[in-house]
Parts: C-alpha cells; sequence; structure tokens
C-alpha cells in the first residue's frame, strides 16, 4: 500500500504539455463555459450588510453564532453552536459574502450596466492553495516534522510545474502575473514553499502567517457524537481558519472612474480600448494544509463547510480558485496532481 500511495503521489507532476492549457485558461479574458452565469440580481445594488432575494431578506451574517449550550445538538451530533449558518438559504448565492460588493442606488437597468463594466474592466483573483509534501509524522514537536525525500520531491516536481504554467505559451498569454507567495507557519509547509520558491526567483515571498497553519477549521458530516477534545478542537481553531479565509478571499477592489462611463453610452469604446490595456488577472500562491484547503473551498464556493473531508487533497496537489470582479467563484482544479 506504502508504495502505491507513493507511486501516485509522484504521479504526473512533471510538468507536461497540459499546463500551457492550463495557462492560457488562466489568463483568458473571455467567458468560459465553467463561468459562473450572469446573476439575475447585480451584485452592485447590495445594501451592506442586507441582502434582498425574491423579496425576502437574509439572515444574519453567515458563520458560527453561538446559539444554543453545550447540551443542545445538532442531529445528536455536535453543539448546535458551532454549526455553520449562511447568509442566505442553501443554495442561494450570497452576491456580498466578502463584503466588498459595490452599492448602487440607480435603476435595475443601470445597475447590470455597472455589472457589465465591473466584469469588462475588473481584475480576476486567482488563488492557487498548494499542500505541503510529505512529512515526518513520527514526531510531536513541529520543528522536527520536517518533508521526506519523496516529499522534497514533491515540492521540486510541483514548483517546476508552476513555473511551466507561470511561463505561460506565448506574449499575448503569458506570464502571469503572480504577485506573491503564501505559506503557514509550520515547518512542512515553509519547507515546502522554500524549494517551490526556488522555480519562482522573481515573486515576492511573504512572511509565514499562523492563520494558515492546520487546524480543525469546523466539525465534519457524517460523523458520530463527537468528543469534548473535538468540540474544544472546533472552538480553538475556527476562529482563526475563518479569520484566514476572510483575509485572503475576496474580490480584486474596484474604483469606477469619476465620470463612470457606463457600457451603451458615447463615449465607452474610448473607455474599452483604455481598460484593455491594463492587468486583467493576478495570482497568489499559498502553500498550507489539507484542512485548511478544504475549509476554504467550501467557504469560497459558499458549501456547507460540514462537508469538507468529503474531500481530498494529495501531498503537493493544486487547488485552484477564480474570484471575479464581480464576486462570484469557480474552481478550476481541486487537489489536482497533473
Amino acid at each position: 500500500m506504502a508504495a502505491f500511495i507513493a507511486r501516485n503521489s509522484l504521479r504526473a507532476f512533471a510538468p507536461v504539455a497540459t499546463a500551457s492549457a492550463i495557462a492560457w485558461n488562466s489568463i483568458e479574458e473571455t467567458a468560459t463555459s465553467c463561468d459562473a452565469p450572469t446573476q439575475t440580481t447585480a451584485p452592485v445594488v447590495q445594501k451592506l450588510p442586507k441582502h434582498e432575494v425574491d423579496g425576502t431578506k437574509s439572515l444574519t451574517k453567515a458563520g458560527m453564532h453561538g446559539e444554543g449550550d453545550e447540551h443542545s445538538l445538532f442531529h445528536n451530533l455536535f453543539p448546535k453552536r458551532q454549526l455553520w449558518k449562511p447568509s442566505l438559504e442553501y443554495p442561494m448565492w450570497d452576491e456580498n459574502w466578502d463584503e466588498r460588493a459595490l452599492e448602487h442606488e440607480g435603476s435595475n437597468d443601470d445597475a447590470r450596466k455597472l455589472e457589465q463594466k465591473i466584469r469588462r474592466e475588473g481584475v480576476t483573483r486567482h488563488i492557487i492553495l498548494i499542500r505541503h509534501g510529505q512529512y515526518d509524522e513520527t514526531h510531536k514537536e513541529d520543528e522536527k516534522r520536517l518533508l521526506t525525500e519523496l516529499g522534497r520531491k514533491q515540492a521540486d516536481l510541483t514548483g517546476r510545474r508552476l513555473a511551466e504554467i507561470v511561463k505561460g505559451i506565448d506574449e499575448k498569454f503569458g506570464p502571469c502575473d503572480v504577485k506573491t507567495i503564501r505559506v503557514s507557519n509550520m515547518a512542512r509547509a515553509k519547507e515546502t514553499a522554500e524549494i517551490i520558491a526556488k522555480h519562482l526567483p522573481d515573486i515576492n515571498q511573504a512572511p509565514p502567517d499562523q492563520l494558515l497553519n492546520e487546524g480543525r477549521p469546523s466539525h465534519h458530516i457524517p460523523c458520530g457524537t463527537v468528543r469534548t477534545s473535538t468540540i474544544e478542537a472546533v472552538d480553538k481553531n475556527h476562529p482563526r481558519i475563518e479569520e484566514a479565509f476572510r483575509k485572503y478571499f475576496y474580490r480584486a477592489p474596484y474604483k469606477p472612474d469619476k465620470d463612470t462611463t457606463l457600457p451603451g453610452s458615447d463615449n465607452d469604446d474610448e473607455k474599452k480600448s483604455e481598460h484593455a490595456k491594463k492587468p486583467k488577472h493576478e495570482f497568489e500562491i499559498i502553500v498550507c494544509h489539507a484542512n485548511v484547503i478544504r475549509y476554504f473551498f467550501c467557504r469560497a464556493l459558499q458549501l456547507p463547510p460540514e462537508a469538507w473531508l468529503r474531500l481530498c487533497t494529495f501531498n503537493c496537489s493544486l487547488t485552484y480558485l477564480t474570484i471575479r470582479p464581480t464576486g462570484t467563484v469557480s474552481c478550476r482544479m481541486l487537489g489536482d496532481i497533473g
């Protein structure tokens, strides 16, 4: 079994022909079939912190709101106070999930035009989450839980793959504008990031961030009745990991011109030409941990966080999410290793 895992952990990490296609899709400016459809209600008409969908207002801000006591259980599994509650009933999409949607007092028609303008002129953020390489789990001290030989090979091959993606395929489609490499403050993640960074020498490396450290982000379903230690672990780790999500996941800021030109106006073509010259995509690489990545995935796509353990990410795998300037989010990879 160990040999099987090792073989599959290394499988197809080296750059392949599809890497160019991935790079091309990462920077293309036209909508693809994977893009979310235009929303009926434009996000620019949202009023913080309230939302309206089909005439009904949202619930309170999404999160664990601490309702109930330790003896009030959700389906006899865990305290109700630790159940994630969305701002809108599933499967509705919270347009203002990052609290950055623009307010607009005009008509619905003007709001839709402004949304089109933001979609056309705004910046799409690409976040690539990388799980650390295989590491030595025989020690309890974090500083001793370093990468194994296999883990170092995984990190090296992942660095080569990322360099291939970032390079792009030609002057039109590439290189990708990678702003920074981020990493948790745990030894195995820092060692992985250091090896990857050798293949991306011109990209800024941010200081380690303990908010990205591993931990139990929330309860998971299916599960049995949880132990007290699990309840305590969620209380300890959830606020930190949720803070990390809010810190790194958001739509790129959009500042309309003072003389905002809506689509269809006289000088619209001139503005289109001007904004076409500006970068439309920016990338961030975050090296962290499996639980954190799976929680980020569920939160970004507005899925129940309690589903995080149903997902699987291999060592040094890529989970790739895009956040469009209008606030819609899509997944392009989950736990991908080639």
